[in-house]
């Protein structure tokens, strides 16, 4: 398991990298949410855990885009509704079957204060990975 939102699968002879679909979660360094979803991910999916595959798409990375199901339980919809994910809006259409259930998990989740959701002020792990970037490209050009 990679980060909180990759993972890898084992089916016969091969080894798969799957990105969740239609979700965020945060970055390892937002301490210690990031570190609360990888240990979430692994108690969800254990090793050894036999799971459905939907593909939606594969990633510029060569990824496996895809929605995990154990059983008829959606991991990627698990997650937000736990707080340990958020809806990634900008790729919600891979999941628009499933789409209204997951922005009402988030919406439980944020008005529980779960996870993520319980501190202040969070920053999306979207903008806080450009933030990231953008600031290491800063102290490059300055050096």
């Amino acid at each position: 398991m990679g980060n909180r939102d990759t993972l890898r699968i084992r089916q016969p002879g091969q080894v798969t990298t799957i990105r969740l679909s239609c979700v965020n979660a945060p970055k390892r360094a937002q301490s210690p949410w990031g570190q609360q979803s990888t240990s979430r991910l692994k108690q969800l999916l254990p090793a050894g855990t036999a799971v459905q595959v939907r593909t939606v798409t594969r990633d510029r990375y060569g990824r496996t885009v895809a929605e995990l199901y154990v059983g008829k339980q959606s991991i990627n919809w698990q997650m937000v509704k736990e707080g340990q994910a958020v809806v990634y809006r900008q790729y919600l259409s891979g999941c628009s079957a499933t789409k209204d259930q997951y922005l009402q998990a988030e919406a439980q989740a944020k008005k529980q204060r779960l996870g993520f959701w319980s501190q202040k002020s969070p920053v999306m792990p979207w903008d806080y990975r450009r933030g990231k970037r953008s600031s290491r490209f800063s102290l490059d050009l300055i050096k």
